[in-house]
């Protein structure tokens, strides 16, 4: 409702008046709810005439033939649902539309049937029966025909009265689902193609294979999905050749279930999608992401979410505009953190270098303006595996009990004894980014120089020595961790790479010994960090104790 108040304009023609609403309503459009609502406005913007006064007739013609519009989006409809709802008020509408001219009278009596029917989406669907509540998006749909029918008769709009009374209702299933089983899918993932002559029937058959819950709204102009899968980066890979992706949402259900419901700690430990560590530490310990974003090819991905590395690597290959990277929209990590706020004890957020990226900046904003939740904001001053291994033991931190404010000294602590050293193949990437100049550039690819990359003390990325070849550049970073291994104990060590298996499987074995230990973990770069570094990178990353 926020976007159609926002973004519609109002028009001299009744009909692109409302296909103005309904664009506002498809761009806006969150959760299925929100886009079967958005499809419901399309179809009545379809099927008003070009009347220059719309009669009461016209309209319970045009609001009954629009049902089906909103039906079709969805690819398996659920009686008791939104739909439900819809429908029946908009038979009402129809059946009173001769009875009456007068669209206060006919709004009053369709009214009541959407309440009626409200209340009967609780015996309809098994899971609100058990828990005792109605459809959300129905509710919504209910407020919204609350609020026209009061503007109606009073010409202003009050504040919303609770529709019907004595009821009580369910949040978005995203938001704190619901589950007496496993999840079957476990990313709620919505996207908006933009394009000219876009093809809905075809995106309705690729999100049909790709999991449940699944709508497709839109035209041939615009076209929003929503659906429940486990493959979000396989489904964007299919969508891309559709239309091009102007929006992208994932939600992890599994891990909102685990914080509303069965959370293994007091304190929720948050990253951003820099932080390399191997998914399954992510789930075993409830670590929470914000993913950022990559845009390859004019294409927008979120990072971990709507990527593979294998798929970043061949986009990265193809020629085109250079990749970018981005901080996420303010509203996402405002979502991000109000939900854990509701549900934690206090959070703790580690970011990548503030040196770096402004995420450490944005999530300092988002904790400020959330007063009394209690959240710190961490510079990690490091990113990828020097940020995994401090998420790391954050997390372990926060699962063996240890105190807010114990954890939060201690990662301060930390992050001054990191270590990362990385070595690239190429300096392309490092230009491009800015993290080299291009003269240094020029003069390095002139002269076939491979410089060793490390992060400083204040978490930005510096030279810290060169060679002529890359077997160079490795004995120059296992003479510096021959040192520094002397010198202190290492807590652990981790290597990550940009596609390059074999190499960082050399390190491995050259470092076991000098350690004493093998790495907790080799792993691929997160693309939004490969974009920076290059393909073929490798990095090695230290905590020492």
């Amino acid at each position: 409702m926020r976007a159609i108040a926002e973004s519609s304009r109002p028009h001299i023609s009744l009909r692109a008046t409302l296909r103005s609403i309904a664009d506002a309503a498809l761009n806006g459009a969150q959760g299925n709810s929100g886009i079967i609502f958005a499809q419901f406005l399309h179809g009545v913007s379809r099927e008003i005439q070009h009347e220059s006064r719309l009669t009461t007739r016209a309209f319970g013609e045009s609001v009954r033939r629009a049902v089906a519009y909103a039906t079709k989006a969805i690819l398996a409809p659920v009686e008791g649902t939104m739909i439900t709802v819809i429908r029946d008020w908009a038979e009402a509408v129809y059946r009173e539309r001769t009875e009456t001219p007068d669209f206060e009278d006919l709004m009053t009596a369709s009214l009541e049937e959407a309440r009626r029917s409200l209340v009967e989406t609780t015996a309809k669907l098994e899971v609100l029966a058990r828990a005792g509540v109605v459809d959300a998006g129905a509710k919504g749909f209910v407020d919204f025909l609350e609020g026209i029918h009061q503007f109606i008769k009073k010409g202003r709009l009050g504040r919303r009265q609770a529709a019907p009374p004595d009821v009580d209702w369910a949040p978005e299933p995203v938001r704190a689902p619901a589950m007496d089983k496993p999840l079957d899918y476990r990313y709620c993932t919505e996207a908006l193609l933009s394009g000219q002559g876009l093809d809905p029937e075809a995106v309705r058959d690729v999100v049909g294979h790709f999991g449940k819950s699944a709508v497709v709204a839109g035209s041939d102009e615009r076209v929003r999905i929503h659906v429940h899968t486990n493959a979000p980066a396989e489904l964007v890979q299919e969508l891309r050749g559709l239309g091009e992706i102007v929006q992208i949402k994932v939600d992890d259900i599994r891990r909102q279930y685990d914080a509303a419901h069965r959370p293994k700690s007091k304190i929720a430990i948050i990253t951003d999608s820099s932080c390399d560590l191997p998914p399954e530490v992510f789930d075993e310990r409830q670590i929470h992401l914000i993913p950022l974003i990559v845009t390859i090819g004019g294409q927008q991905y979120l990072d971990k979410l709507t990527i593979s590395p294998d798929r970043f690597a061949e986009l990265l290959r193809a020629p085109g505009p250079r990749p970018t990277t981005a901080i996420p929209p303010l509203q996402t990590i405002q979502n991000t953190l109000a939900y854990l706020a509701a549900h934690y004890e206090s959070l703790i957020v580690i970011t990548m270098s503030e040196k770096l990226t402004g995420v450490y900046s944005l999530c300092r904003t988002v904790a400020d303006s959330l007063p009394g939740r209690k959240i710190s904001v961490l510079n990690s001053r490091g990113l990828s595996a020097t940020q995994g291994l401090l998420v790391a033991r954050a997390s372990e931190a926060a699962l063996a009990g240890a105190s807010h404010e114990d954890i939060v000294k201690s990662v301060e602590a930390w992050a001054a004894r990191l270590r990362f050293f990385v070595d690239v193949e190429s300096i392309e990437s490092l230009v491009r980014s800015g993290r080299v100049s291009p003269m240094k550039g020029l003069i390095a690819r002139a002269l076939k120089i491979k410089p060793l990359i490390v992060i400083d003390g204040e978490g930005k990325a510096a030279e810290d020595g060169k060679s002529f070849s890359r077997r160079g550049n490795m004995a120059k970073i296992l003479h510096k961790v021959e040192r520094l291994a002397q010198a202190e104990k290492i807590w652990n060590y981790t290597i990550v790479h940009a596609r390059n298996l074999a190499r960082a499987e050399i390190y491995a074995e050259r470092l076991t010994p000098i350690i004493g230990k093998p790495p907790a973990y080799i792993l691929d770069v997160s693309p939004v960090v490969g974009v920076h570094v290059g393909l073929g990178a490798v990095g090695i990353a230290f905590l020492d104790d």
